[in-house]
């Protein structure tokens, strides 16, 4: 799991470090990181100028040193600004002649910038002034790597990184605090924290239950059964909405697993087979041994089709709880649980597929097989929009439906099928963009009568940026929000609502035990000892990072099931008791496993060389 990116202005704004242009009082704080050889900040510089002049003492302004890596001009530049500061107190006076200059300097420029303040690096009384403006230099490219600045210019308002766009208008808009833009803020400040998520989720089981606990209880769910699609004369094709959530909207959630395991098996975690042996040992022992445990409770009958309920993980609750634990799992236990539980929703889909699915129709098998086949043409032929994979996607889904497998394997097919293009020349596309770019400018005349740049230059630089992002990583970016707080969330309200009654254990104690020793006990001792004994037998490598308790650990958060157990359990028991034993089952093992990983992973030893000062520096960047 990739450690968040901070967003947040760290260290806070403190005038007796940091360069403040404007009454230090004043209600708005805008703070730029920013580099003197940077042509986008010289722009910015204006934008700075304008907003100064609208928003008067209302604003105050900050920069803060980011000087371009690598460029002996860019460093320079900010020492001399500092050095400013430190000897005449010019810092603002310098700071705009730089940025009158720049941003491709000459090599008189710093000469004659020094002499026309007064500065006089070379004079050896003034090392120490110098020392100090070096070091703060070094101090704002620090604070910038901690706050996320990772490109100039970069703004924080108030603390908070912006990330829109800095014409003035938009940036004024930022600063004003409007609705819409603290609607947006909040909005992304919710999704970024890590365990949004499962906090989203646990909301909705909370309200699913409750509302099936209330009077409501009824009339939600003939809501959930009323039936919803399309009508056309005497026929039609419809179903009930619990349905179309199940087998439609997680469609999505399966496309974003498809899309996630496709990207790990490919340029991530698992591309080599040394880096996926650990996690795939541990991910099959994981699902194997609870199956085994179910089988073992559960006696010969209807009911031994839920043996597939324990075997899975879900995956917003483990890692909502991981991201709360902070640096007491360590980075490398993050990576082998996601991946892990990667593996484990490839299996589960693939079980489902297999083994829950309806009576078959070899017609629209036939019509599922040729649909799959026209998408990987489609593959083949190096076609990248994603219309006609979206139009397949939705007659692969219909004909998948029709057969009588499950139709959310779509969404894994529709993942394997987006096509992933090698890395973009980046060099070689900016190259492009900049001088698109410049042919628009470079005639001050073609401006008039202009509002912007031309049709065919924006075609062109929309193309550029198309090509820079793989269809299939494009594609994960935009919808696996939509997964984890639209899918997820709306999938929980609708299956999660258990109606307690004492009833519910009568007759199903058996089924009840199984799921949860199975999930309990059987994910944990699973991921350790197969993972133990791929280690024994050189096929994998566990990192020093972390120690086998703490692997126990992760195996018993992975015992969290939840999203996926319900929806095994949903179809493995038409009966609505079996169902509602099921999802007690599931609800207590969860409870159990979120418990029982946070005490294991609780414990922070100072000999565990998962903690060492080097560890925690890479964990907290």
């Amino acid at each position: 799991m990739s450690v968040v990116q901070a967003h947040r202005l760290d260290p806070p704004v403190d005038p007796g470090r940091d360069h403040v242009l404007g009454d230090p009082g004043a209600e708005i704080t805008l703070v730029e990181y920013g580099s003197y050889t940077c042509p986008y900040c010289h722009a910015a510089h204006e934008v700075i100028a304008d907003l100064r002049d609208r928003f008067g003492e209302r604003m105050r302004y900050i920069f803060r040193q980011r000087p371009i890596t690598n460029d002996a001009d860019a460093l320079c530049s900010a020492e001399l600004a500092e050095f400013a500061h430190h000897t005449t107190d010019s810092f603002w006076e310098v700071h705009d002649a730089l940025m009158q200059r720049g941003p491709a300097f000459k090599p008189a420029d710093f000469a004659e910038i020094s002499k026309q303040f007064g500065l006089d690096p070379d004079d050896g009384a003034h090392e120490e002034a110098w020392a100090r403006g070096q070091q703060k230099v070094r101090e704002d490219a620090e604070s910038a790597r901690r706050s996320g600045a990772l490109f100039t210019p970069t703004f924080f308002i108030n603390g908070r990184r912006y990330e829109g766009p800095w014409d003035q208008n938009s940036l004024a808009e930022a600063m004003l605090g409007s609705l819409g833009h603290r609607v947006q803020s909040a909005a992304l400040g919710f999704a970024r924290w890590a365990p949004s998520t499962g906090l989203l989720l646990l909301l909705m089981t909370v309200l699913a239950v409750v509302l099936a606990n209330s009077q409501l209880g009824p009339a939600f769910e003939g809501f959930l059964e009323r039936q919803f699609g399309l009508l056309a004369g005497e026929g039609g094709f419809t179903l009930p909405l619990r349905e179309w959530i199940n087998d439609g909207l997680l469609t999505i959630f399966f496309l974003v697993v498809g899309l996630e395991i496709k990207r790990e098996f490919t340029v991530g975690r698992l591309a080599t087979r040394r880096a996926a042996a650990l996690p795939l040992a541990g991910a099959l022992g994981g699902m194997l041994f609870p199956a085994l445990i179910y089988l073992l409770f559960v006696p010969a009958g209807p009911l031994q089709i839920g043996w597939a309920i324990p075997t899975t993980t879900d995956t917003a609750f483990a890692v909502a709880l991981i991201a709360l634990l902070g640096n007491r799992v360590p980075v490398e236990l993050r990576v082998f649980l996601t991946a892990a539980v990667i593996v484990d929703d490839l299996v589960a889909i693939a079980i489902v597929a297999i083994f829950y699915s309806g009576g078959l129709d070899i017609d629209y098998i036939v019509a599922s097989i040729v649909t799959t086949g026209l998408l990987v043409l489609l593959n083949r032929w190096g076609i990248y929009r994603a219309l006609p994979y979206a139009l397949l996607g939705v007659v692969l889904w219909t004909c998948l439906h029709g057969a009588g497998i499950h139709a959310t394997l779509a969404g894994v097919i529709l993942a394997v099928v987006t096509p992933t293009r090698p890395p973009a020349n980046l060099r070689a596309l900016m190259a492009q963009a900049e001088a698109i770019l410049e042919h628009e400018t470079q005639n001050v005349h073609e401006r008039v009568l202009r509002h912007g740049p031309s049709e065919p230059s924006l075609r062109a630089l929309d193309a550029i940026h198309d090509r820079i992002e793989s269809p299939a990583d494009k594609l994960l970016r935009h919808i696996e929000p939509w997964s984890s707080y639209l899918v997820l969330p709306i999938f929980a309200l609708a299956n999660a609502g258990l109606v307690w009654s004492v009833a519910i254990l009568e007759g199903h104690e058996r089924l009840i035990a199984a799921i949860a020793f199975g999930l309990v006990i059987g994910k944990p001792l699973g991921i350790v000892l197969t993972s133990m004994l791929a280690v024994r037998l050189k096929l994998a490598v566990k990192p020093e990072a972390y120690s086998w308790r703490q692997m126990l650990g992760a195996g018993a958060l992975a015992g969290i099931g939840f999203t996926m157990s319900l929806f095994i359990a949903h179809q493995a028991f038409p009966d609505p008791d079996d169902f509602a034993a099921a999802k007690f089952a599931v609800f207590l093992a969860s409870l159990i496993a979120g418990g029982l990983g946070c005490a294991l992973l609780w414990p922070k030893p100072k000999e565990d060389p998962a903690f060492t000062g080097q560890e925690r520096m890479a964990q907290s960047s």
